[in-house]
């Protein structure tokens, strides 16, 4: 508009500037223009006023936003400053609580460690043990000990008074215990499975006492299988010969432990076994039941009594065991070297004469037991027959036992079966050691090897009862069937002999 008012005016000035009308309207169209102007001028100065309005408005918005953002973000900050002081003081006083328990289990621990190095001082014993050598006395064998000889004194004086230092045995055990600083505790001499010579040193001098050996008797189990020899087996099983020893006692009727054993041979025993506290074996007790396979063959055994209470084996069916005679005259290994004959060359006299006995050989030394119980009518030297022993038994039978290097026997004595009599030799007519066993029934000389030898009695009827629960009891384990628990050894056997 303005435009066209600027025309407007142009054209006026062009055609009525020198009217003076034209004059006027050029005033008034320029008053007109002026006014315009003006309030063009006053719409811009409104507009850039309302502009700078509404920026100062936005500056104050964006202030305030700007304000309250930082007071949220300073609310935070403090906020999250307070959560770390707090955790910061929970922190440092847990670590001074726990500084002051570990501080109190540290104290602890060392008054734990003074009692318990107190304790070891006081109960910890380090025992020293040696053998008592033979020909030595008790004071010579505590001065290896490194006893001082006021302590060697004053403990032999005060043994003296409490047992008889003169029955000291080589091989029995001698114990010196002291202290872990080494000091003198006390002395232990063992007397013998059951007994220990107990020497302690006091203020003044020594005080001593013989104290029993707390021992304590279970019944066990033994079997084993053997490769070599029964010996070798049952010590592979963890006992000692004596178990070997009696085993081929029990079963000596029905086998020669010298010729029958073959490898692969198998046994079982039940048996009371004494043993110390710390689990060494003290001894054994009775064989309660035992069995030995030989060859596909098995033997058993039990034990009971007879009917005047005398101990004996018998068999599952009540039959005895136990015959008149042993099988043998030697406890083990001996080979037959020469049998039975009615004519036999003689080595050293080099002619032909019966031989009316069974050669065994064996190392001089070997036991020699007799087969039966009887009387000795003769023992003593004899011509060629060297060293001899001869002995009655019942029912007519006559037992000879030649060229013994001992004779451990005298005529009139009364033996009972398996007990040694003599040992092997070589004396009289022999050309090496040997045993020359011979047995006569009525006068008349017999082949040990094939004699028949007669048995026992069986368990009587009036036993009969008390035999089966006997039997109940051991079978099982014998068999396997059950395992042995920690039972005295004072297990029923209807014993009522001597063991």
């Amino acid at each position: 508009m303005r435009r066209k008012r600027v025309i407007c005016s142009m054209a006026i000035d062009k055609e009525v500037w020198n009217h003076p009308l034209g004059q006027l309207s050029a005033r008034i169209a320029a008053s007109i223009d002026a006014h315009e102007n003006l309030r063009h001028n006053q719409s811009r100065a409104l507009f850039w006023s309302n502009q700078k309005r509404c920026n100062n408005r936005a500056e104050q918005r964006k202030e305030r936003q700007s304000r309250d953002s930082g007071g949220r973000v300073n609310r935070l900050l403090a906020f999250g400053v307070g959560v770390t002081l707090a955790a910061g003081a929970v922190v440092v006083g847990y670590s001074i609580q726990r500084r002051s328990n570990t501080a109190q289990e540290f104290q602890r621990q060392v008054e734990l460690a003074k009692m318990e190095a107190e304790r070891i001082r006081q109960s910890v014993i380090l025992p020293t043990v040696k053998r008592m050598p033979a020909g030595e006395n008790f004071a010579s064998a505590l001065q290896k000990f490194g006893l001082s000889t006021e302590q060697v004194t004053d403990a032999t004086m005060a043994a003296q008074h409490a047992f008889n230092l003169r029955q000291l045995r080589a091989g029995n055990t001698i114990t010196v215990n002291r202290s872990v600083e080494g000091r003198l505790r006390e002395i232990n001499y063992k007397i013998d499975a059951e007994r220990m010579l107990h020497v302690v040193p006091q203020q003044q001098g020594f005080s001593a006492e013989v104290q029993e050996i707390p021992i304590r008797s279970v019944v066990t189990v033994v079997n084993g299988q053997l490769e070599d020899s029964l010996f070798n087996a049952v010590e592979e099983a963890g006992e000692s010969a004596e178990v070997a020893m009696r085993l081929a006692q029990i079963f000596g009727y029905d086998l020669d432990f010298y010729t029958d054993p073959r490898r692969g041979d198998t046994f079982r025993l039940v048996l009371e076994k004494r043993t110390y506290l710390t689990g060494e074996t003290a001894g054994y007790g009775r064989i309660l039941a035992a069995e030995y396979a030989n060859g596909g063959q098995k033997y058993e055994a039990l034990l009971f009594h007879d009917e005047r209470g005398q101990s004996a084996y018998y068999r599952a069916d009540g039959k005895s065991l136990q015959k008149a005679f042993l099988r043998s005259p030697l406890k083990f290994g001996a080979p037959v070297t020469s049998h039975f004959s009615k004519s036999r060359f003689h080595p050293i006299l080099k002619t032909y004469r019966a031989h009316l006995g069974t050669d065994y050989g064996a190392p001089v030394g070997t036991p020699v037991q007799t087969i039966g119980s009887g009387g000795v009518l003769f023992a003593g030297r004899k011509g060629g027959d060297g060293n001899m022993v001869h002995i009655a038994h019942s029912n007519g039978y006559e037992t000879y036992y030649l060229h013994l290097s001992r004779i451990l026997v005298h005529a009139g004595e009364h033996v009972e079966i398996g007990k040694t009599i003599g040992m092997v030799g070589s004396t009289g007519l022999a050309t090496g050691p040997h045993l020359d066993f011979r047995i006569a029934k009525k006068g008349q000389f017999r082949n040990f090897e094939t004699l028949g030898l007669p048995p026992s009695e069986p368990v009587a009827k009036k036993n009969w009862t008390e035999f089966a629960a006997v039997r109940e009891k051991w079978l099982p384990l014998l068999h396997g069937d059950v395992q042995p628990g920690l039972e005295t050894a004072q297990a029923q056997t209807g014993e009522t002999g001597k063991k």
